[in-house]
């Protein structure tokens, strides 16, 4: 049976890692000389107090290539076929390093390392599909096709109240456009081609959400929405209300923006993602 690898930007829910037994390999993130696995020894509870309250602006570095060698070999014990999703390489090195770990890795052990273009619910959409695909049977070349046909299916979009932390992290992409612009817009964002990208910009935060309920009706009639948030679940629980009410046939997957995306989003991001059926 096929395994499957994601690194913890896909901020999958600890239930669904355990169903289908998903490996996640924790980014870091750095608070001055203080160094965390994201998931691993910091939650995102803890990690928004520290950002909020700390002195220190954190950052983030990708995982080293031993850690995914380790998953390799861990997973080589009971597979020869793996499957490994990451984060887009155009805002992260963790491609990289699963990339480097596979040329070290037996030459038995067939590995496919996937840049999924995305990050949050973008990851956990496909790797929640590849590893139903695994469960159900599927070889490794089949996995592999499935995915990379989705990709470019993938709609994300993310509602922030500052572009600063994105500043701040060097992720902002084609969005800088908007740096300094009229106080009180929201904007948001998506990503294309791999780099953040800009869509629009609300006039407040009710607005913003009632963008993100719309582009999330335009996917047509998905079977899954994953909606995230940070540190407002109770606008998280509004916006589940209304993309139920909305969409009423699709699931919808609530799961948390981890500490490795905080650092660049910071505390009150929103997103909604979904895989388009137009």
């Amino acid at each position: 049976m096929v395994k499957i690898i994601c690194d913890s930007t896909g901020e999958i829910p600890e239930d669904i890692r355990k169903q289908y037994d998903i490996t996640i390999v924790p980014l870091n993130v750095l608070f001055g000389t203080d160094s965390y696995q994201d998931g691993v020894n910091i939650t995102p509870a803890q990690f928004y107090k520290m950002l909020v309250e700390g002195k220190v602006h954190p950052t983030t570095s990708q995982p080293a290539p031993g850690l995914f060698t380790e998953a390799y070999q861990k997973l080589a014990k009971i597979t020869d076929e793996i499957l490994v999703l990451t984060i887009s390489a155009g805002i992260s090195g963790t491609y990289e390093s699963a990339i480097q770990a596979k040329q070290m890795a037996d030459s038995k052990l067939k590995i496919e390392v996937i840049d999924s273009m995305w990050t949050c619910a973008g990851l956990l959409l496909p790797t929640l599909k590849a590893a139903r695909a695994a469960e159900q049977g599927m070889n490794l070349a089949e996995i592999t096709k499935l995915v990379k046909d989705i990709l470019p299916k993938i709609r994300v979009y993310m509602i922030f109240d500052t572009l600063e932390y994105l500043r701040k992290g060097g992720r902002i992409g084609v969005a800088k456009a908007w740096l300094g612009g009229i106080l009180k817009l929201n904007p948001v964002l998506t990503l294309k081609d791999g780099v953040i990208h800009p869509v629009t910009q609300a006039r407040g935060r009710a607005k913003a959400v009632d963008i993100l309920v719309d582009l999330m009706k335009k996917t047509g009639h998905p079977e899954e929405i994953i909606v995230e948030d940070a540190t407002t679940p109770d606008e998280l629980e509004d916006l589940v209300k209304r993309l139920g009410a909305a969409i009423p046939n699709a699931k919808i997957i609530r799961t948390k923006v981890g500490p490795a995306i905080g650092v660049h989003a910071g505390p009150r991001i929103m997103v909604a993602g979904a895989i388009s059926t137009v």
